[in-house]
């Protein structure tokens, strides 16, 4: 998922004030000096895919996993009125996330949870777990092509006509291979289609 469509989101939220860091890892996010306004981090986490399901297409289930971290100020009203904060930002990025489709045809945006990861006198860091269900295999043959087996089948040329040859296995006749057809055909049956 593109960051630039996270961060479109999390500016709904009106806490953040549209001032989501992208790409910092927990240790950058350390090195962070708290503000009088929370700041957001967005780590895109994961994609986690399931076994493809289908035998001669590709259909396989992704989630990909994102995070959004709240560092908050402790210094200036306690940890607690921090930790008290924690529940409006929670309530502020459900209504910005929660049902979400990143795109047309994505599935929308679950919570996956959160935890807390520092607690002190300075800083409250908190993360708060997202996923975004999605399909690796287009659904109709109309759609653009997702995998190397798609892109191999929209090439091929239009399906025009079909032969049919008929070799029926009865009568056989017994001076060749028994049992079994015997090399003849009986008849052919030919059909064309209309694009």
């Amino acid at each position: 998922m593109k960051p630039s469509l996270l961060s479109a989101q999390l500016a709904l939220c009106p806490s953040l004030g549209g001032s989501a860091m992208v790409g910092l890892d927990l240790a950058a996010i350390d090195t962070l000096t708290p503000q009088p306004h929370p700041i957001a981090c967005l780590l895109l986490a994961a994609v986690e895919a399931e076994r493809n399901d289908l035998q001669n297409a590709t259909r396989q289930a992704l989630r990909e996993r994102f995070e959004v971290l709240l560092l908050l100020d402790s210094t200036t009203h306690g940890t607690a009125q921090a930790l008290e904060r924690l529940d409006e930002l929670r309530a502020e990025l459900w209504l910005a996330l929660v049902g979400w489709k990143p795109a047309p045809g994505r599935e929308p945006v679950e919570y996956d949870g959160g935890e807390l990861l520092r607690c002190d006198s300075r800083r409250v860091l908190y993360r708060h777990r997202f996923i975004a269900p999605l399909q690796l295999g287009r659904s109709r043959a109309s759609e653009p092509a997702e995998t190397w087996h798609e892109r191999q089948l929209d090439s091929l040329p239009a399906l025009t006509g079909v032969t049919v040859n008929l070799d029926a296995i009865d009568p056989a006749d017994p001076n060749l291979r028994q049992p079994g057809p015997d090399g003849r055909i009986e008849m052919t049956f030919q059909g064309t289609f209309n694009p």
